[in-house]
């Protein structure tokens, strides 16, 4: 179990990371850590296979652990070789000098994550990894900004590196396509990024939309006036809200009429002006009614179009307008297509190898996707 047991030399010297290892013994520096020649006494027993880094603090000790050391297997799979632990010391048992500045260009990642007051978990850590593979040496810490919602909950971090370009698309672009299975992210990230907007007043309106079109399934006449009737449509959206701000929030927002939820019928003839406009489910849209959608961005709007191709409740999936515009509208540049798979679902791994199954199953015997236009990240 990780546990805070340094040497005393170490908590002498005041060092938050010292690396070791046998290349170390002439008193080297390897940059990112730094080494202290008397921080493990017990360092002349370790054999020359093992790359040794000890984390004095015993707080951020813990997150890097997680509970019960469960981000150590994780770890471990991210440098592609043995990691286990000791008093405060995480040993990597590989000779390998690339999987020890892996190693070692992670665990600083890590860090950083955990002085920004965040808890990793395991797609943390397959973020932080796939951005240093390339060059562990050269890649910067990690120390992404996180999306502050004034008034808000809690502070709302990427937990992937496709969710990283995702969160830089949202800022940088006036229009971002998101295509991915369900639980990567996509209309949480859009609605925390519209909500910190909205609320710091730099758009006058969030307006929030989706095609109501039923699963599969006919759910007959419901109950009640048009708000409650269309109201069951559009509760997935409400909830990301009731995540990221109080109930109060929103109702203050909808009173002043900062905060609109509606279906996309409701869209027609509009003229949306320094908005942050989401559309969701996306892939439900006929091509009529995406058209429609795009036509009604004004001045000053920023607009998120968010969906699954896997997922057309449509009779006919190729009528869908989230697949058409991903083949007629990527060389605008103004647009930002980024494309989620599997390896992105963050919803949780039970989640993941179920999309993973399906994709599969679908790639087997002719996959949904397969009439899906390759698309560019933004």
């Amino acid at each position: 179990m990780c546990s805070p047991s340094g040497s005393e030399n170490a908590a002498k010297a005041g060092l938050p990371l010292v690396d070791t290892g046998p290349q170390h013994r002439a008193g080297s520096n390897l940059g990112n850590g730094t080494w202290h020649p008397n921080a493990i006494p017990a360092l002349h027993s370790l054999s020359q296979n093992n790359f040794t880094v000890a984390i004095e603090d015993a707080a951020a000790l813990r997150d890097i652990c997680g509970a019960n050391d469960r981000n150590v297997t994780h770890i471990a799979d991210a440098v592609g070789a043995p990691v286990r632990t000791r008093g405060n010391e995480l040993i990597l048992e590989s000779a390998d000098d690339a999987r020890r500045r892996l190693f070692r260009a992670l665990l600083d990642g890590l860090l950083e994550l955990v002085r920004d007051g965040r808890h990793p978990d395991q797609f943390n850590i397959a973020g932080v990894a796939a951005r240093m593979n390339d060059d562990a040496e050269a890649a910067p810490a990690v120390s992404e900004s996180p999306v502050l919602i004034p008034g808000g909950a809690e502070r709302v971090f990427a937990r992937s590196a496709m969710q990283m370009r995702y969160l830089d698309a949202l800022q940088q672009a006036e229009m971002v396509v998101a295509i991915g299975p369900a639980g990567t992210g996509k209309t949480f990230l859009a609605v925390a990024a519209a909500l910190r907007e909205v609320l710091s007043h730099q758009r006058r309106k969030l307006v929030v939309t989706r095609p109501v079109v039923e699963a599969g399934e006919s759910l007959g006449y419901l109950p009640g006036d048009l708000g409650q009737k269309i109201h069951p449509y559009l509760r997935p959206l409400y909830d990301a809200m009731d995540t990221l701000v109080t109930a109060d929030a929103v109702r203050r927002l909808e009173d002043s009429r900062m905060l609109e939820v509606a279906p996309l019928a409701y869209m027609r003839g509009r003229t949306l002006a320094n908005s942050f406009v989401i559309l969701d489910e996306a892939q439900n849209t006929t091509r009529e009614q995406m058209k429609m959608f795009l036509t009604r961005i004004g001045e000053g709007s920023k607009v998120v179009v968010t969906g699954d191709v896997t997922q057309v409740d449509l009779p006919r999936r190729r009528d869908s307008g989230l697949i058409h515009i991903s083949s007629i509208l990527t060389p605008i540049r103004e647009i930002a297509f980024l494309r989620f798979t599997q390896e992105d679902v963050v919803r949780g791994a039970l989640v993941r190898h179920i999309v993973q199954a399906y994709e599969q199953a679908e790639g087997a015997g002719g996959s949904a996707t397969s009439h899906f236009p390759g698309v560019r990240a933004g």
